[in-house]
């Protein structure tokens, strides 16, 4: 997996010129996870940050080691996100201390034991930040 940190980059690199090429392009998800995980990585500060993926094709978009935490992330550019089975793989294989789904959405609301979905929009509330690392779901 490939992920470009410099949206405008990614964009360019596509042909996308305009607010419409965007909304239109079937990249558009990839272009929303990129920025995601950028965001992510600028807000939350990790100590080290990975992508997760095993060879039964389960991945995560994030690993975040923060303050001895294991924190997983998916950026998931849907109205209502699910739990998938790629996430419980990961909660269970990295024993993960919380599972965070970002969406474009804005309503904060558990989806199971130790998983959060958040809007994206909170990651720029530096006083949401502490509640979204510390949330047990």
């Amino acid at each position: 997996m490939v992920y470009f940190r410099d949206s405008g980059l990614l964009h360019y690199l596509l042909g996308i010129r305009s607010e419409l090429d965007l909304y239109t392009h079937p990249k558009i998800s990839a272009s929303w996870e990129g920025y995601a995980i950028e965001e992510t990585v600028k807000a939350l500060a990790p100590d080290e940050a990975y992508f997760w993926g095993t060879h039964n094709g389960a991945e995560l978009d994030l690993l975040l080691l923060k303050d001895g935490q294991r924190i997983g992330v998916e950026c998931k550019r849907v109205d209502a996100p699910r739990l998938t089975p790629s996430m419980r793989a990961a909660l269970n294989d990295l024993q993960l201390h919380r599972l965070i789904i970002l969406y474009p959405g804005d309503r904060t609301y558990p989806l199971a034991e130790n998983i959060q979905v958040v809007p994206l929009e909170q990651l720029g509330d530096p006083t949401k930040i502490t509640g979204i690392l510390s949330s047990n779901g």
